[in-house]
């Protein structure tokens, strides 16, 4: 028998999975290691840094920046669920136990499903603020925030219970390389020796809901949003509705667009495809959100000037 390959009790001859990476070729692999060492440095420093600044001004507790503060929480988990075990991969052959692997696939799909929906409930909450600002502190009070951030990881958890699920009744006997720098659905459904129909047809479902679902309540949202801004006849009026959400239709457009590409095409594409479409709502968005976020934001500017002025003085 081939390393990494035995008889396990879940039906599956492979115990550990060596993961290919991004690319292959040499010369790549140390200036790739610094870029996503470095990128992951910005987007853990990043996200945790909005956690803490939210958390910390009063001014910030508010339904919008409660939404906020779960997407960079989300953020700096499953960028964290990803990019360790990637760097590794640069100096070494990247092994990965098939438990570890499970576990991996478990955490990235909790975190992104969750994803999809924190900016489904943020569009909401930019939806109410500019079309029922009268009704707004009713709408979205403490006990309705609560019940849709929990509302979030619950169909995070069960998407991933889900896709896990349906990968622990496969068998893998033949061989263990991913074509990948993590596991994934597309490069393990590749790698069984047991039919993946039944795989295919539940990634389908489960992602077609959510990414479709979301993307309508999104589209919806904003749909409304633009019908209300266009009857504002203040041209500043008009500007502070169109920055509340830009930020917010940029991080969706880049999370949304990279997701469908890589799970809503046929399966026969090409997995680089998906390697590089992964890269951006896996590596490249986490790093990229705190700061479409707060650039811009006067609010997070303010709070960030009176947190480093009180440590300053302190």
């Amino acid at each position: 028998m081939s390393q990494g390959t035995m008889t396990s009790g879940n039906g599956s001859s492979v115990t550990e999975f060596v993961l290919l990476g991004l690319t292959e070729q040499p010369e790549l692999q140390l200036p790739l290691f610094f870029l996503f060492s470095g990128i992951y440095v910005v987007s853990t420093l990043g996200n945790l840094g909005l956690i803490v600044l939210i958390g910390l001004n009063p001014q910030l507790h508010t339904p919008m920046y409660y939404f906020l503060f779960h997407l960079s929480f989300i953020d700096l988990c499953y960028s964290s669920v990803i990019i360790p075990k990637m760097l590794m991969g640069f100096s070494k052959q990247n092994i990965i136990s098939y438990g570890e692997c499970m576990a991996q696939l478990f955490f990235f799909c909790f975190f992104v499903i969750g994803e999809c929906y924190i900016l489904t409930t943020m569009a909401y909450d930019r939806y109410v603020a500019i079309c029922k600002p009268l009704l707004y502190k009713v709408i979205m009070s403490h006990h309705m925030c609560l019940m849709m951030a929990v509302g979030v990881y619950a169909m995070g958890y069960f998407g991933a219970m889900i896709h896990t699920g349906c990968m622990l009744r496969l068998t893998f006997c033949d061989s263990n390389a991913i074509n990948h720098y993590m596991c994934d659905i597309p490069p393990l459904l590749q790698l069984s020796c047991t039919s993946t129909s039944i795989n295919e047809m539940v990634v389908f479902i489960v992602v077609g809901i959510n990414i479709t679902v979301p993307s309508l309540t999104i589209f919806t949202s904003y749909t409304l949003i633009l019908s209300s801004i266009s009857s504002i006849h203040s041209a500043g009026g008009k500007s502070k509705a169109f920055s509340t959400c830009s930020s917010h239709i940029i991080a969706v457009s880049l999370f949304y667009g990279s997701l469908t590409f890589t799970y809503l095409k046929p399966s026969s594409d090409s997995i680089g495809q998906d390697k590089v479409a992964t890269v951006f709502y896996t590596i490249l968005g986490p790093m990229m959100n705190p700061f479409i976020y707060s650039l811009k934001n006067k609010d997070v500017h303010i709070a960030l000037r009176k947190t480093l002025k009180k440590r300053i003085l302190s």
